[in-house]
């Protein structure tokens, strides 16, 4: 019975040391992560961001991935020679603890710089300057009435607010600000607390909608949200300007050193104010995206011709969103698109495959994309011996861009030089990049010569990235599968 015993406590003493141990390397790891710099992601190769999605950071418009945030990121990685990988935050409350988790290096959301966040992380200089205003609604039949009257039934000064109730994310700024003005007023305002799941935009729209009486937001922000609900009233400023920047680890000091040196030269072109306008100015193009219905944010839709590009991508056993990500690619869905090879339409089919697929002139987007996926679905089956599901498709689109021959060439090249042929990521895809230059396209495997291989590279590549903001967005609705059914 003592040897019993002896066993089963030598046992829980293994045990107890295995997770101490397990916990120790799981540490090491948020550790490692959390002194991730520039050097590390340059060697990666990724810029891991924390976005969110809203009417002016991140979204999808017509096919197309938008923002302030997203486009100004997209620059940064360029400009850093990394490729953007994009988190979305599920909880706008915890964004700072992701970043000191290690998960992400950057937080790019409008941050205010304030002294107890400046405690926790690191911030980018400023990107802009705002301030905080009361977000209301104006009175019932504010039309009729005079602008001395609105004023008279409307908050017209911080002090009004004592005894009263605002609206805002516990985490916020916003939430700060309105504790230490009922410090200053000398009375207390009622904080109600809401979901960090809830964006500004959101929260914006529940004052519109009298969900909740007021809220605060930067005055861009709220600016462009009122030229949309013209009930709301934004002209109330609750503080002082403030800085936006975005947030990063205080160990990433070369990340941030990079940073603020890219801002500081994109400060310097017209473009970076060109990007800050179209999201926080142009109060028609705002007010004509969320009306539509191909805005992210509004319904799930990619294009009008979703219901066609569902029906024939089952044909294919591919994901619908990947089928249009590619039309998307070749036309931006404009049935009437022509490039200057002579490729037509929303396929953009050249005119001898357009014949041979029965394609007339009369066809119509439906009949095109119809015809377009036969045309993948015959290019499909020329790479049966690829066996992975992805790189076969890649292999596909790539053959669709520039013909199925040229890819060969590639395969065969990649096996001159050591490479698979099977693999299109990192083996084929430079081959068809080195058939750009004579001492590859001529050489004896090589049967049809030269190809300026950045087009398909490229353009397989931009397909996927893409692919990948509409898999965020928009559900599928089937189940996932990318394979060719029955081939």
């Amino acid at each position: 019975m003592k040897n019993l015993w002896r066993y089963l406590l030598l046992f829980a003493l293994l045990l107890s040391s295995c997770k101490d141990l397990r916990l120790g390397r799981e540490g090491d790891q948020t550790e490692l992560a959390a002194r991730r710099d520039l050097a590390e992601i340059q060697a990666e190769g990724k810029l891991r961001a924390l976005i969110a999605y809203s009417a002016t950071s991140y979204f999808l418009y017509r096919g197309q991935p938008m923002g302030y945030e997203y486009e100004l990121l997209r620059r940064l990685a360029d400009d850093l020679g990394v490729e953007l990988e994009l988190h979305v935050s599920g909880d706008l409350d915890e964004m700072l603890n992701e970043l000191r988790r290690g998960s992400v290096d950057i937080v790019a959301h409008g941050l205010a710089i304030t002294t107890e966040r400046k405690q926790e992380v690191a911030f980018s200089d400023y990107l802009y300057l705002t301030e905080q205003v009361l977000v209301q609604r104006k009175p019932k039949g504010w039309r009729q009435m005079t602008r001395d009257q609105i004023r008279e039934a409307m908050i017209g000064d911080p002090i009004e607010l004592i005894g009263d109730t605002v609206s805002v994310r516990k985490n916020s700024s916003y939430f700060k600000r309105i504790r230490n003005l009922s410090r200053e007023i000398g009375g207390e305002i009622v904080i109600d607390t809401l979901r960090g799941n809830i964006t500004t935009d959101e929260i914006i729209k529940m004052v519109a909608d009298g969900e909740i009486k007021y809220t605060l937001a930067d005055k861009n922000l709220a600016g462009i949200n009122a030229s949309y609900y013209p009930d709301l009233d934004v002209e109330v400023p609750l503080s002082f300007s403030q800085r936006i920047a975005w947030a990063l680890r205080p160990g990433s000091r070369q990340l941030l050193k990079a940073t603020n040196q890219w801002i500081r030269k994109e400060k310097k072109q017209d473009d970076y104010y060109v990007i800050y306008n179209k999201y926080f100015k142009n109060k028609r193009s705002f007010r004509r995206r969320v009306n539509s219905p191909f805005y992210s944010l509004n319904q799930k839709q990619i294009s009008r011709y979703d219901p066609i590009i569902k029906e024939n991508s089952r044909k294919l056993g591919w994901d619908w969103r990947l089928l249009a990500s590619l039309i998307y690619q070749e036309s931006r869905f404009d049935p009437e698109a022509e490039s200057w090879t002579g490729a037509r339409g929303i396929m953009q089919l050249m005119p001898e495959t357009a014949e041979e697929l029965g394609v007339t002139a009369t066809a119509d987007a439906g009949e095109v994309i119809s015809a377009g996926t036969r045309y993948l679905a015959q290019l499909y089956k020329n790479f049966a011996h690829v066996n992975d599901s992805i790189q076969r498709i890649k292999f596909t689109m790539a053959s669709y861009n520039c013909g199925y021959s040229h890819v060969l060439d590639a395969q065969n090249l990649a096996q001159v030089k050591g490479l698979k042929d099977t693999v299109w990521d990192g083996h084929v895809d430079k081959m068809i990049l080195a058939l750009s230059f004579p001492q590859n396209y001529n050489h004896e495997v090589v049967k049809y010569g030269y190809v300026r291989g950045l087009e398909p590279f490229k353009y397989v590549e931009q397909i996927f990235q893409r692919y990948d903001h509409y898999r965020k967005f928009i559900d599928r609705e089937e189940p996932e599968n990318l394979s060719l059914a029955g081939s």
